[in-house]
C-alpha cells in the first residue's frame, strides 16, 4: 500500500525527524539527489497558488522528475468526474498525486482509491506541507524542536491545525491563541494531543499576551483566508491577535516571527515585525522547497 501525507499525522516522530534531517541535507546540497529520475508527479491546483506551486514544481524537477501541472478547469474533476475515478486513472500514469483543494474529503477520497502516494498540498482543514517547512525553520534557528514554545495567533484555521498535529509529533509545545468564535477544531486538537510525543503539549487559549510570553516563535496568518467570508465582526475579533511589537516583546529575546504568506502588513502583522531583524518569514517560505523534496523522496522511493 502507498504511503500518503494527508494531515501529517501519518508520520511517526522518528520518521518526521529523519525527514527534517534529510531536508537540511537537501538545503545544503540542493542538487545532490536525483531520487525521482524518470518519475512523474501530478500537481493538481484547484486553488490559486504561489509558494506551493513553485516549490513543488521546482522540487520535482530538482529531484530529476517531471511535474504534470493540472489547474482548475483543465480536468474532468471540475466537470463532475469523481475523485475515486480521478485517482484510479492518474495512478496509471504518474508516481504520485499532490492536490491543493478545498474540502479535505477530496484528498481523502483520492488517497483511498489511489495506488500511488497522495500529498495534501492544502485543504480547508489542513496544510501539512506548510507545517513541515515551519518545523524545518525552527530547527535551523534553535537547533532542536523538543521543548520549543510555538505560539500561533489568530484564526484557528488549516495552518493552526497542521502546526498542532506536526508540532505535537515533533515534541513542540504548541499554543493556539484565537478568539473563541474562531477557535481550532476540537477534534483536530484531540488528534494532536493523542499524537504528542517527547513532552509535546497542545494548548488552546483566547489570551494572546499570556500565550506569547516566553515563546520561541510567534506565528500568524491572514485574517481572511481563501473561502472565508470577510466582515467587520471577523476583523474586530482578530484585532487583539495582531502580531506586533508588543507581543514580540513578551516573547523570548531570541524569538522569531513566522507567517506562511501572503501577508497583509498592518492587518494580522505589523510591517516592522514582518520585515524586521527577528523575522524568519522568507527563510520559512524557502524551506517549503527543501521540506517537500524530502517528503517526495520519502513517499515515492521508500
Amino acid at each position: 500500500m502507498p504511503r500518503h501525507f494527508l494531515t501529517g499525522g501519518e508520520l511517526t516522530s522518528d520518521e518526521l525527524d529523519a525527514l527534517l534531517r534529510r531536508a537540511e541535507q537537501l538545503k545544503r546540497e540542493r542538487l545532490a539527489s536525483r531520487a525521482l529520475s524518470g518519475r512523474k508527479v501530478a500537481l493538481i491546483f484547484q486553488k490559486p497558488s504561489t509558494r506551493t506551486r513553485v516549490s513543488f514544481e521546482v522540487g520535482v524537477v530538482e529531484l530529476g522528475g517531471h511535474p504534470v501541472v493540472l489547474r482548475e478547469g483543465e480536468m474532468q474533476l471540475s466537470r463532475g468526474e469523481s475523485a475515486p475515478d480521478t485517482a484510479r486513472v492518474l495512478s496509471r500514469f504518474v508516481d504520485a498525486i499532490a492536490i491543493r483543494t478545498g474540502p479535505q474529503a477530496i484528498v481523502d477520497e483520492l488517497a483511498e482509491h489511489s495506488s500511488v502516494p497522495v500529498i495534501n498540498m492544502l485543504t480547508d482543514e489542513h496544510h501539512p506541507c506548510q507545517a513541515l517547512a515551519d518545523l524545518l525553520t525552527l530547527r535551523e534557528r534553535f537547533g532542536t524542536l523538543e521543548g520549543l514554545r510555538l505560539v500561533y495567533l489568530g484564526d484557528g484555521n488549516n495552518v493552526a491545525h497542521s502546526l498542532m498535529v506536526l508540532g505535537a509529533i515533533a515534541g513542540v509545545e504548541v499554543v493556539v491563541a484565537a478568539p473563541a468564535e474562531l477557535a481550532p477544531d476540537e477534534n483536530v486538537a484531540r488528534m494532536a494531543r493523542e499524537l504528542a510525543s517527547n513532552g509535546a503539549t497542545v494548548e488552546l487559549t483566547t489570551d494572546a499576551l499570556a500565550a506569547a510570553t516566553g515563546a520561541h516563535a510567534l506565528y500568524t496568518d491572514v485574517w481572511v483566508s481563501m473561502g472565508d467570508s470577510d466582515s467587520d465582526e471577523r476583523r474586530r475579533l482578530l484585532q487583539p491577535y495582531r502580531l506586533d511589537e508588543r507581543l514580540m516583546e513578551a516573547a523570548r529575546e531570541d524569538a522569531i516571527a513566522l507567517h506562511c504568506l501572503p501577508a497583509h502588513p498592518g492587518e494580522e502583522i505589523t510591517e516592522t515585525v514582518l520585515y524586521g531583524a527577528r523575522s524568519a518569514v522568507f527563510d520559512q517560505a524557502e524551506n517549503r522547497l527543501h521540506a517537500q523534496k524530502a517528503l517526495l523522496e520519502f513517499l515515492i522511493t521508500e
